[in-house]
């Protein structure tokens, strides 16, 4: 068992614009927080939506199920809700229904008492030159420190 756990969603800061981060509970079975501490978890193709009740859930997470579990074990992709503030849920829904934005997963961990943890973003879809310019800007990094490595050495 590991004791942290770092799970990143490394394709939404390529795909979306970050406008603004939330940090949420997420409400998980035994079966699920067991597999997450082993470290068997995805949220690279998952998404965030609101119910009609108005509740936020995380969609298309994957969860893989416990191996020392018994028939009573989890479904892996099931929807699973986020836990907010009222004033949060509020403030992402009314983003979401007025200007088109998503809510994307960044980053899942497990905090000091244990509790599983999700960084979510609203974030807004960037268009392919926005992507173009960030392979630009990362390329130019990478060569820049390379070239300040060889000039240091």
């Amino acid at each position: 068992m590991q004791n942290n756990i770092n799970i990143k969603n490394k394709k939404a800061r390529f795909e979306y614009e970050l406008l603004d981060k939330f940090t949420a509970g997420i409400v998980l079975a035994g079966t699920e927080i067991k597999s997450l501490r082993n470290g068997r978890a995805s949220i690279s193709e998952s998404f965030c939506e609101f119910n009609d009740k108005g509740e936020l859930f995380v969609i298309n997470m994957q969860i893989d199920e416990y191996s020392h579990a018994s028939h009573f074990n989890h479904r892996p992709k099931a929807e699973r809700k986020l836990l907010l503030n009222k004033r949060e849920l509020r403030k992402l829904a009314k983003e979401v229904k007025v200007s088109g934005l998503t809510i994307v997963p960044l980053h899942l961990f497990i905090n000091e008492r244990g509790l599983a943890k999700i960084n979510i973003a609203l974030a807004k879809g960037k268009k392919l030159y926005d992507k173009r310019e960030t392979i630009r800007d990362r390329d130019n990094k990478r060569n820049l420190d390379r070239i300040k490595k060889n000039f240091n050495n």
